[in-house]
């Protein structure tokens, strides 16, 4: 929650103490160089590192970039004067043990002189440029809340309080039985059916419901519709009534507030995990394979058939917006019907088309896909425009794959539930694979899925086609 913030905060915090942190012990050398004469020998690369990584165990220890200390500017504040002092003592108790006790004195002294200026400029600096940037960029999260009662009135304050992160939009509830309310709090924007119309119009990506599902019968259908939307639906209350599966909880002032299904890659460390990740072998991909292999194909793909190299056509991405998803040609240019799906002996493929959708060759250029950020390399596999608007209308929870980036391979590929999907039951199939996966998330599960993909293209499969 709020973690448009928190990311533009704990990535600008990290950067600046870095800068700080080193740039005092620079300052710190040239500020004793003349009257130390060997200084050097102190300020070598060992005792540098070892002064970076006291610092990081301070940070580390204390939980300074942590979501509990991000949730303020003051715990901010809080946490790097105790970060500040338990790095020099970390740092000193190294010196100590290295019997370096001459340089211990002299350098802490104007390290600790250098460090306190900087860090109170740069916290000055910072709530400026944080408050100026949320309130530019409108980096709040837009929330809004299902049901007028104690909990949501509760709930509302403390978006209230916290206007740096979240931007509350107002109440849904049955305006009828509540007619008092909408005239003190003058909130009560609509009814709860309205919830996800205003939701989806007005950019919220989250809503938080105070009525169970149990509790209210329009419920469980708005849920449906939210999915279908890409709008997550959280509740906040007691869930011991509840028959579906609680997967994640966390907390808001105190409040639980349980997700439907887990999310992993809403953490922003596992999300950054994941996009360095993705950077880094679609980098590698690009320079190191299609740099020779976009040639050699394209040149097979021009004597095959008259036409392009590549084929491009809009896919539905994450949280349903379109994008150009880029594949070698694999069929004729008098394709007369691109959105039906390949069939086995299908006669709009071209010889060299079957090898590359046999060897998933086709799929390559779709590593652009990848470095661009419109795709990732595991994920849920894009769909048609056409057919995420059929299969949605048919398939209880379908949307939910669409909360994620979809990907070159995903979990459902490599467990079978590839190409033609005639039946909607593997369809089915598809769409709980990957919503496994979004709820199992980790780095290792995407290398586990990128070496079963590869050992199916070597062991061959039956519905490549």
């Amino acid at each position: 929650m709020g973690t448009r913030f928190k990311y533009l905060l704990r990535s600008t915090l990290m950067t600046s103490d870095f800068i700080i942190v080193n740039g005092s012990w620079i300052l710190s050398y040239f500020f004793l160089r003349s009257s130390h004469p060997g200084l050097d020998n102190h300020f070598g690369i060992l005792n540098f590192l070892l002064f970076n990584f006291c610092w990081l165990l301070s940070a580390t220890f204390l939980n300074l970039y942590k979501n509990a200390t991000l949730s303020s500017l003051e715990n901010v504040f809080r946490q790097t004067w105790k970060t500040a002092i338990v790095h020099i003592s970390f740092f000193a108790i190294v010196l100590l043990c290295k019997n370096e006790t001459e340089f211990y004195k002299s350098f802490l002294l104007v390290f600790l002189v250098l460090l306190t200026c900087f860090f109170i400029v740069s916290r000055f600096l910072l709530t400026y440029i944080v408050e100026f940037i949320i309130d530019k960029a409108k980096l709040q999260e837009k929330t809004a809340i299902i049901g007028y009662n104690e909990i949501a009135v509760r709930l509302a304050q403390f978006f209230g309080e916290k206007r740096s992160m979240y931007s509350f939009e107002g109440y849904f509830d049955d305006i009828e039985e509540n007619s008092l309310a909408v005239n003190q709090d003058g909130k009560i924007v609509g009814s709860i059916k309205k919830c996800i119309d205003f939701a989806v119009e007005n950019g919220i990506r989250e809503v938080y419901s105070t009525i169970l599902p149990h509790q209210h019968n329009q419920i469980g259908e708005l849920l449906q519709v939210a999915e279908r939307n890409c709008v997550r639906v959280k509740f906040v209350g007691d869930f011991k009534h509840d028959n579906r599966k609680i997967h994640h909880i966390e907390y808001v002032d105190n409040m639980p507030v349980i997700s439907l299904q887990a999310e992993p890659l809403q953490d922003w460390g596992a999300r950054a995990k994941k996009k360095i990740f993705d950077v880094v072998i679609s980098g590698l991909a690009i320079v190191l394979v299609l740099s020779w292999l976009v040639p050699i194909i394209a040149i097979l793909i021009k004597l095959s058939s008259r036409g392009p190299v590549f084929f491009k056509q809009l896919r539905s991405g994450k949280n349903n917006q379109p994008f150009w998803c880029y594949k070698f040609r694999s069929m004729r240019i008098d394709n007369p019907d691109a959105a039906i799906q390949a069939s086995k002996g299908d006669k709009r493929i071209t010889k060299i088309g079957a090898f590359l959708r046999k060897t998933s060759l086709d799929e390559f250029p779709q590593f652009f896909n990848v470095f661009m950020g419109d795709m990732s390399i595991v994920g849920p596999r894009p769909h048609m425009l056409k057919h995420t608007e059929q299969y949605s209308a048919i398939i209880n929870r379908y949307m939910v794959r669409q909360f994620l980036k979809p990907g070159i391979t995903g979990w459902a590929q490599v467990k079978g539930y590839r190409g033609e999907t005639r039946d909607p039951k593997l369809m089915e199939k598809r769409v709980e694979h990957d919503i496994w996966y979004m709820e199992n998330w980790s780095l290792m599960l995407d290398i586990k899925i990128i070496f079963m993909t590869v050992i199916n293209i070597f062991k061959g499969e039956e519905t490549a086609y």
